[in-house]
């Protein structure tokens, strides 16, 4: 629904400062945006208000400068910034980067004729800005908003929208997938990897038609848990690039509020079908819980939502979030490898490159507690070793490496006698 065509009480060409002191400058700004829109595109646009606040318009517009289907059309005062430093990455490209600026500025996609503003507003007691669109129409309004959110998916699907909760609200960044992570490299059991595999594979699966033939809710939910650094990061990483749908990284913190929490579950909403990951679940403020298990169950989003929740401290979590449809239903234990998965990833890295098929046997049988992420570490330490000494020492690599995994266990680490004294000697 949009509104109808209106006539207007007050015009305020008619008015001057003396008489509307508090809105003339102010639709005198606007007037001149107007008038500068219908000499550089012909149309003559109507003012609308992005009262809901959809970050989404802009996000998608400085992608859309960009790619050539938004152009500026002019900056509003000459005294304001016109542009932005931003240290950008891409791919494996990372630079310093000038933008345009979106404050100050007015853009136009003439594909939909529509326009965009974000004013900038001087007043003795306060700056801020308002953000505006232009269009003929509501009809025209409508379906620049649908072009906007199909964007928005497809620009999500090139990256991972990463949501951190700020003292100053919800940080929404993108972080590119430098590295693509397949299927094979995920270090799972394989009827474990097999479920949680075909669970995402037919959600998204022709818009969750497996759903509807079964009547089922068109909502899932599964928490992964278990010790840091057994790749639960890496399992996420490698869904992100084999479905075709966007992906998005929640970074719960001290700062969760009812008020993030809502703003990101309405992002997502709009987005759907897509995939949440949600890191450290048990971190949750204990004052945000509510409305957190609120939004899980629905009130504030829709279907289409595939939920992840991440964990390394199972304990913690609330038990109100499991076993419920539409909040988490499955709980997955990603163990520390096994023997076999231990060799099956040394043999992964290549480490028989340096070494015989005989001392990667022996490295698995003897790295028992490894994570995948301390396998890791002893794979750089030998390919270290071996480039500098053109030999390893195996036996010394493992142990030291496992007197750190035990000092990181009891909190017993070694520390300097003098270290403990505070303030300063006279």
């Amino acid at each position: 629904m949009y509104l109808k065509e209106s006539s207007f009480i007050i015009h305020m060409l008619e008015n001057t400062r003396e008489i509307l002191p508090n809105y003339h400058d102010y639709g005198f700004v606007l007037d001149k945006v107007l008038q500068v829109m219908y000499e550089k595109t012909g149309c003559s646009l109507k003012l609308f208000l992005d009262s809901e606040g959809q970050e989404e318009i802009w996000t998608v517009l400085q992608e859309d400068i960009d790619a050539g289907h938004a152009q500026l059309v002019a900056n509003i005062f000459d005294y304001v910034e016109t542009g932005t430093i931003i240290y950008e990455q891409n791919g494996d490209q990372q630079d310093f980067v000038i933008k345009p600026a979106l404050t100050n500025s007015v853009y136009y996609y003439p594909e939909h004729q529509v326009g965009l503003l974000k004013l900038p507003i001087f007043q003795n007691h306060a700056d801020y800005e308002r953000e505006f669109l232009l269009a003929k129409n509501g009809h025209d309004l409508l379906q620049f908003l649908a072009y906007v959110y199909e964007r928005q998916k497809e620009i999500m699907k090139d990256c991972v929208t990463v949501f951190t909760d700020t003292e100053d609200g919800v940080e929404r960044t993108k972080e590119w997938i430098t590295q693509q992570v397949s299927r094979e490299d995920v270090l799972l059991e394989g009827e474990l990897k097999n479920e949680i595999y075909r669970s995402i594979d037919e959600f998204f699966n022709e818009s969750g038609e497996f759903f509807k033939t079964y009547n089922i809710p068109y909502k899932r939910g599964i928490l992964l848990y278990g010790p840091p650094g057994n790749g639960k990061t890496t399992l996420v990483k490698s869904i992100a690039g084999s479905i075709d749908a966007p992906v998005a990284y929640w970074q719960i913190t001290e700062y969760t509020s009812s008020y993030s929490i809502q703003e990101v579950f309405s992002i997502v909403a709009k987005m759907a079908p897509m995939v949440l990951v949600i890191e450290d679940i048990d971190s949750m403020p204990e004052s945000a819980r509510s409305v957190f298990l609120n939004a899980l169950d629905g009130a504030t989003s829709k279907e289409g939502l595939f939920l992840i929740g991440t964990t390394n401290y199972p304990e913690r979590i609330d038990p109100a979030l499991m076993n419920r449809a539409g909040r988490f239903d499955r709980a997955y234990e990603i163990k520390t490898p096994s023997l076999v998965l231990r060799e099956k990833y040394l043999f992964g890295k290549k480490l028989d490159r340096f070494m015989t098929k005989q001392d990667i046997s022996y490295i698995a049988d003897q790295t028992k507690s490894f994570s995948v992420a301390q396998l890791n570490e002893l794979y750089t330490s030998a390919a270290l070793q071996w480039h500098y000494e053109q030999a390893v020492d195996l036996d010394k690599l493992i142990q030291n490496l496992k007197a750190a995994n035990e000092k990181a266990r009891t909190h017993e680490w070694e520390t300097d006698p003098y270290s403990t004294s505070v303030g300063f000697d006279f």
